[in-house]
């Protein structure tokens, strides 16, 4: 319970000060990412669970991401982050889940994601903003890919990849969970003020 309140309050403040460096009011973070006011209110003042899907629309909005709401300061040069360390941002009825492992640093940075899709679960994802690009490798099982409306199956040894900014969906099939590596390539940041 401690560590999802110290997390909580880490998101709070990631946001808070990436809606400030925005120059966004919560009027406008709210209307642009259409999140409620009362919801962003509770969040900066660390109430409330917000889901991935409100962290996706609050990353993409404020042009960082998902991770870098949810870090607090960086521990070195060279990180290694165990599954088993990393609680899950979403979990489906059936046991899927997806876990934001970690985000590179950098003008353009990437987060990386592992999945488990038990067959016939879903997660549908809104589209991101322009620029973003993600690559997803199946290492066991199969998954549909639903990009823009067109399912794409991919196989065990098989990698994908595709524009982020239309809407799309994870789906496990076959008979077994799919166990998948995504990466989520954001577009670059803003150059830092000198």
């Amino acid at each position: 319970m401690a560590e999802t309140a110290a997390a909580l309050r880490t998101v709070a403040h990631n946001v808070r000060a990436a809606r400030i460096r925005a120059g966004l009011t919560l009027e406008e973070l709210s209307r642009r990412a259409q999140v409620s006011k009362g919801a962003l209110v509770g969040l900066e003042k660390a109430q409330g669970n917000p889901n991935l899907a409100t962290l996706v629309r609050l990353a993409d909005t404020l042009g960082v991401s998902v991770s870098a709401l949810m870090q607090g300061s960086p521990e070195g040069r060279v990180r290694v982050v165990s599954a088993d360390d990393v609680a899950p941002l979403w979990t489906g009825e059936r046991g899927s889940e997806a876990r934001l492992m970690l985000t590179t640093s950098g003008p353009a940075p990437v987060e990386v994601w592992r999945w488990r899709l038990e067959p016939g679960e879903e997660y549908p994802s809104h589209p991101h903003q322009g620029g973003v690009v993600e690559t997803v490798s199946v290492t066991s099982g199969r998954m549909a890919l639903i990009v823009d409306g067109t399912e794409h199956i991919v196989e065990a040894g098989r990698t994908a990849t595709f524009d982020g900014d239309t809407p799309h969906a994870y789906r496990g099939s076959g008979t077994e969970a799919c166990h998948l590596i995504m990466t989520v390539h954001l577009p670059p940041g803003p150059a830092p003020a000198s």
